[in-house]
């Protein structure tokens, strides 16, 4: 069991690792795509710096979110801090949103203005763009899903949806460009779908998230890996109720097992006991089990 848990709390560090270089890299790219959106007169890339900007917001949101999450239960959260997890979420949703509005209004104010035709350097930076944020996506994704952390995946997302506005920024500067006169505001018009992919995106990360603060039932997987270890500890005939809580990156659960109804009550407290311990061991992401016994209907017939 010392393994396994040592192995968990190895997972959250290492996401707190790639959340500081992704932090590190979301402010170069704002740093660098603000600059020459200005200087190479492209909405579309002055646009993706706004986003390279909320991400460096929700970047800090995480680190802060996976550290306080992760803080053992007190007397006053005898749960945890877990829930500190999707709350943040909800934060990084509402930056989601905010650059969403912010980058749809300041181009199409940009509409029926007159403006220059965007330099062809910044598809260069666009491109780079592009793939470092889809680097970072895949790596955040990967890590969420080692950890089964809401919060990380919806830095993951963000990483996306940074990726797709950089991309629909250099589509919409690469027709600017090669279309020449009477297409200046392509990348405008590119800036304005990625707005709407970005709010898409948005409401991508904030349902599931609401889900885990509603503990609406989203674990059938981790249930069934329940059950299985279940079924293999000696004096557990069968398994009920299975209920389980999400708290930040672990899972409280209640257990309601069958067992033979002629046996003492401390012959049924010793299986039960067990039995947690074996949960505990096969699945560290696991942070408490309460377990309730239950004699068999056949013992019961019988008396």
């Amino acid at each position: 069991m010392e393994h396994s848990l040592n192995k968990h709390k190895s997972a959250e560090k290492q996401s707190i690792r790639m959340t500081w270089w992704t932090l590190l890299g979301n402010t170069l790219l704002f740093v660098v795509k603000f600059l020459l959106g200005i200087i190479g007169h492209s909405f579309a890339l002055i646009a993706d710096a706004i986003e390279s900007a909320s991400d460096i917001c929700s970047s800090f949101l995480v680190l802060f979110g996976l550290k306080y999450a992760s803080k053992p239960a007190d007397a006053d959260h005898p749960y945890g801090h877990g829930r500190a997890e999707p709350l943040l979420t909800f934060v990084v949703v509402g930056f989601l949103v905010a650059s969403s509005v912010l980058i749809f209004y300041l181009n199409i104010t940009q509409l029926n203005k007159p403006r220059e035709m965007p330099e062809s350097y910044t598809l260069y930076i666009l491109g780079g763009a592009v793939l470092l944020k889809e680097l970072f996506y895949r790596l955040m994704l990967h890590q969420s899903k080692k950890t089964k952390s809401s919060l990380l995946e919806a830095d993951a997302w963000h990483h996306r949806s940074d990726a797709i506005t950089s991309l629909t920024a250099f589509v919409g500067i690469s027709i600017a460009i090669f279309m020449g006169k009477g297409f200046e505001h392509a990348d405008n018009y590119a800036a304005l779908v990625a707005a709407v992919v970005i709010l898409y995106n948005a409401y991508r990360i904030f349902r599931p998230a609401l889900g885990e603060i509603m503990d609406e039932h989203l674990h059938d997987d981790l249930v069934g890996e329940i059950r299985i270890v279940s079924a293999k500890v000696k004096g557990v005939l069968d398994t009920e109720k299975c209920l389980v809580r999400k708290t930040g990156l672990y899972y409280h659960v209640d257990l309601h097992i069958t067992v033979y109804g002629g046996m003492t009550v401390k012959e049924g407290h010793d299986i039960s006991h067990n039995l947690k311990d074996a949960l505990l061991k096969e699945l560290p992401q696991l942070m408490d089990v309460l377990i309730h016994v239950e004699p068999d209907s056949i013992a019961q017939s019988t008396n």
